[in-house]
């Protein structure tokens, strides 16, 4: 009787098989991933109280039209209502695939608008949350700001570290209690990273290098979120950012965004407002000229395809 021959499993088989079970975890990790994203959207989404008003945003944003966002770094204490440490405006453009960034710095003089009376900008937030912070924006920059991203900057602590850490190029050696920040590039931990953000007394600069500051941390945690090494973190930066973000942006929103801006991303032009310190009744405002003003509004509007006499 002749000995039936044992059928071997050829390698291009058994690559198909690896290949067919690598597809399958694939899709059950993309699974988690996207279910974890989109339950951190959902506890993010927080309308404006006239977002009806504002229907047409979608629509806009799946014709690749130019937008705008008002960033709000909240300090967030109990028993306090908050203030906006940081307030930065982003102009997003994908023709010239750009974004314009514009830090206003927190002690500029402007119109509260619902107020009726002039103050430091950054009190907006404080008097009437983020609706007041965005009209007042509104009002002082005379573009409309689309989306707000409000950012407990606590939290932020979180989001950082939950990505590993940043890199930034520092261009001044100082020190914020126990921490060193020397020259040249360095990683930074959730809490160095809020450290490096918030110092301004002992920087020439003042706010304006505050500003860069900031502006190299936002890049950074974009550059790790987004990197393929910080996927395998992604649940944990989802909750991350769930617990400590707040916006008008909708899942859907988010997509159209990643999928028809993301070139204008890798290229960030950092804008300054000029101004200058004044003592009124003992409390320091930064003023700004009605020419500088009209320079940095004129800017934004061509950045968002504005006409710049509307």
């Amino acid at each position: 009787m002749r000995r039936k021959k044992r059928r071997r499993l050829k390698w291009r088989n058994i690559i198909g098989l690896l290949l067919f079970i690598m597809l399958i975890a694939g899709g059950l990790y993309g699974f988690t991933v996207y279910n974890s994203f989109n339950k951190a959207v959902a506890t993010m989404h927080e309308p404006l109280e006239d977002q009806q008003s504002k229907e047409k945003q979608p629509e806009a944003l799946k014709k690749k039209e130019p937008f705008s966002v008002l960033m709000l770094g909240v300090d967030e204490r109990e028993g306090d209502s908050g203030r906006s440490d940081t307030m930065i405006v982003l102009s997003v453009n994908p023709n010239n695939n750009s974004v314009k960034m514009l830090s206003i710095p927190r002690d500029t003089m402007t119109e509260i608008v619902g107020r009726g009376k002039e103050d430091k900008i950054n009190h907006a937030y404080a008097f009437g949350g983020v609706p007041m912070a965005v009209d007042t924006v509104e009002h002082f920059l005379d573009i409309p700001i689309d989306y707000y991203v409000k950012i407990n900057m606590e939290g932020f602590k979180d989001i950082v570290d939950t990505v590993g850490g940043i890199d930034v190029e520092n261009d001044l050696a100082f020190n914020v209690e126990k921490i060193k920040f020397p020259v040249g590039q360095i990683h930074l931990n959730g809490e160095e990273a809020l450290a490096f953000i918030r110092m301004r007394y002992d920087d020439p600069n003042g706010d304006f290098g505050r500003q860069e500051r900031q502006r190299q941390v936002i890049q950074a945690v974009i550059k790790e979120g987004a990197s393929i090494s910080s996927l395998s973190k992604a649940p944990d930066l989802f909750q991350a950012i769930g617990s400590n973000v707040k916006t008008n942006l909708t899942f859907k929103e988010m997509v159209n965004i990643q999928k028809n801006y993301k070139g204008a991303g890798k290229n960030i032009e950092q804008l300054t407002i000029q101004s200058d310190g004044k003592l009124i009744d003992n409390i320091y405002y930064g003023i700004v000229t009605i020419a500088e003003q009209r320079r940095i509004q004129d800017e934004l509007k061509s950045q968002l395809e504005m006409n710049s006499d509307s």
